[in-house]
């Protein structure tokens, strides 16, 4: 779970350099980056002081042909905002990593500033990209969602937008760079409780416009972000920034209890009147020791007319399609017939198919299904070399103990490589992993 703080707003630069902070591969992200048919740019990832804090900064350095001003403070707001130069003082031994993509499929030339893409070009930009699909999906639903409200402030079709902000350079870095390290870092869940807005006017492509500009407004309103207008005066959610909040954001509340697992600092490069960092953590929930909980199902059917071998090949079958246990107790039903009640724990979207089994397998008429919640001993399966060979194990731990439980498999192709017998190998590895683990 990824928790974002935009107290200082959002953008594209912000988001990357907080992912990267948190951990996210940047030799990945540069291989994917280099792969892109877009040339005109280079990346820059350094450690910057903001406001006092050590922060990542991710730099999409432009040459003249792309250039558009997006850090240049004068031009933004005119005078009263600095120089437009970089406020951040880096610290001594920054890592000054660059890298520069080669270009394959766009010409940009003396004529590249008048270059408006639109969504098919960048489409196709993102399939071309040395990228898992799980991170093209991931770019292709932000620049979707940036067209959508590009397409709605100038009141034309989606397939006639053809846009600076979209189009430039460093947004397409900035997006599909989102894209790989969130996919780098696993992340499925996304907190963000609010955006923070500043005050005034902003300069861009269209002219002067208000802050939050069109786009940024169309899609807090169509993606329900909560927005907090503070007194800063200035542009702190870009349009790229807010596409990536809406595309991301699955949540707007912070669970009851986490445990933080690591903190993130993105630098922004614009100076306003607050700290201009984006932090974000990585969250654990639950019981981090000791027990745990988590819900499952069990299925339940009583069977007095199947013979024995069906039963078995139906317990194959279960496991096979992934069940968490299987089980059968004797019992007795009326007419006092002995009888198997067949007992199955599977996650619910496992449940369909296994029912498909049990009546495909076994002569029940009917199920009887129960969604239940379990306690659950926080656990891990290692792989271990002893004197017999290596063997895998399991290991359970609450808070007062730890238990280490020898996987069987491993156990009994030992005992038999070896020519012991189960309870010999067994009692050999667990002696030998117990003064180890």
């Amino acid at each position: 779970m990824l928790y974002l703080e935009c107290t200082s707003g959002i953008s594209g630069d912000m988001m990357v350099a907080a992912l990267l902070d948190l951990g996210a591969d940047g030799q990945t992200l540069k291989r994917a980056l280099a792969s892109l048919p877009v040339d005109g740019f280079q990346i820059h990832i350094s450690r910057v002081v903001k406001s006092g804090l050590d922060a990542c900064d991710f730099h999409v350095l432009l040459d003249e042909d792309h250039e558009n001003h997006d850090h240049d403070m004068d031009y933004l707001h005119g005078g009263g905002h600095g120089s437009g130069h970089h406020h951040a003082r880096h610290s001594q031994g920054d890592d000054h990593d660059s890298s520069h993509t080669q270009g394959r499929g766009h010409v940009h030339g003396a004529h590249a500033q008048h270059v408006h893409r639109g969504l098919p070009e960048i489409l196709e930009i993102i399939r071309q990209a040395d990228m898992t699909e799980r991170a093209k999906g991931l770019a292709e639903k932000i620049f979707r969602i940036l067209a959508q409200a590009e397409a709605k402030a100038h009141g034309v079709p989606v397939e006639q937008v053809h846009f600076h902000e979209v189009g430039a350079v460093d947004s397409i870095v900035d997006i599909l760079a989102v894209a790989v390290c969130l996919d780098d870092l696993d992340i499925t869940d996304v907190v963000i409780p609010r955006l923070c807005e500043g005050t005034g006017t902003v300069r861009c492509q269209h002219g002067i416009l208000p802050v939050p500009v069109p786009a940024v407004l169309h899609i807090i309103q169509e993606h329900s972000l909560p927005l907090t207008v503070t007194q800063v005066e200035g542009e702190l959610v870009t349009p790229t920034g807010a596409a990536i909040a809406a595309a991301i954001r699955t949540t707007g509340t912070l669970p009851e209890r986490f445990f933080v697992k690591k903190t993130g600092i993105g630098a922004g490069k614009r100076a306003y009147a607050c700290p201009g960092i984006l932090r974000a953590m990585i969250l654990e929930t639950g019981e981090i020791k000791g027990t745990g909980t988590d819900t499952v199902y069990k299925l339940e059917a009583n069977i007095d007319d199947c013979p024995g071998e069906r039963l078995g090949y139906a317990m194959e079958c279960l496991f096979q399609a992934g069940v968490k246990d299987v089980h059968y107790t004797p019992v007795f039903m009326k007419k006092n017939r002995p009888a198997y009640q067949l007992n199955v724990i599977c996650e619910k979207k496992d449940v369909p198919r296994a029912e498909e089994i049990i009546f495909r397998e076994t002569t029940t008429i009917g199920i009887r299904r129960m969604e239940i919640e379990r306690a659950v001993l926080q656990r891990e399966v290692r792989e271990v070399e002893t004197s017999l060979g290596r063997a895998a194990v399991k290991i359970c731990s609450s808070g007062t103990g730890r238990w280490i439980y020898p996987e069987y498999e491993s156990i009994s192709r030992l005992a038999r490589q070896h020519g012991l017998s189960y309870g010999q190998a067994e009692q050999r590895v667990m002696r030998e992993v117990s003064d180890t683990l």
